[in-house]
């Protein structure tokens, strides 16, 4: 005798349908296999925060092979120092400066997440599918914070700064070329951004074979 079997003569004549609904969607080859998306999801996020989302370079002439600032979810590597040195000149804030929050909260909010989707899997209930917006919107967020912060630096500038009176208010480039005076920067999203993404196509394709499940349920109790 199953588990779902036996607890629905245990259970109120209410709660024994609902039981009953549970068990003919579990059922579904379509659940199982939006249970294993699901899953990966919640597994390909979580390795993402262990690889960069963004790189820029920065070209100047007295660095012929450019400067890099590589950009994770939690922190960001590379020569951040000489970067913010050439940026002083123009009166921009420091790189470690931005995001603080952002980033000092990532860790914990991607295990919460990770967390999230792991909940819609494996709790049988439509309603929750909404706990998987976060995952679905969290490589698109990355990117706006992302620009809104270049937006801030660029349109901030120091007045005081040397240079300050050479250079108009500038947005970088979040992604592609873009040029400021003399300089110019590249930037492209990285390994860690593109496995993010996979992960919310993912739980778009782990939610749909859901609602394939409850719709072949459904047809099969009529």
């Amino acid at each position: 005798m199953s588990a779902v079997e036996s607890t629905s003569k245990t259970a109120k004549p209410g709660e024994s349908e609902q039981l009953s609904a549970i068990a003919r969607i579990s059922r579904q080859p379509s659940f199982r296999l939006s249970t294993v998306l699901l899953i990966a999801a919640a597994a390909v996020l979580a390795i993402s925060t262990f690889l960069p989302y963004w790189r820029m370079r920065l070209n100047a002439p007295q660095y012929p092979s450019g400067l890099f600032v590589t950009v994770y979810v939690n922190h960001m590597e590379g020569d951040v120092a000489e970067i913010d040195g050439l940026n002083h000149y123009i009166g921009m804030r420091p790189l470690g400066d931005a995001a603080e929050i952002e980033r000092a909260i990532a860790p914990i909010a991607m295990v919460v997440i990770g967390l999230m989707i792991v909940g819609v899997a494996f709790i049988h209930s439509k309603w929750l599918a909404v706990f998987a917006i976060p995952a679905m919107t969290f490589p698109f967020i990355f990117l706006a914070d992302l620009w809104v912060w270049l937006w801030y630096y660029g349109n901030n500038l120091d007045p005081k700064a040397p240079l300050s009176s050479s250079v108009k208010a500038f947005t970088p480039a979040v992604l592609g070329t873009g040029h400021v005076g003399q300089f110019s920067t590249t930037a492209v999203l990285q390994a860690g951004w593109y496995l993010a993404l996979a992960a919310a196509v993912l739980v778009a394709f782990g939610l749909h074979y859901r609602r394939v499940a409850r719709q072949a349920a459904e047809r099969s109790e009529q």
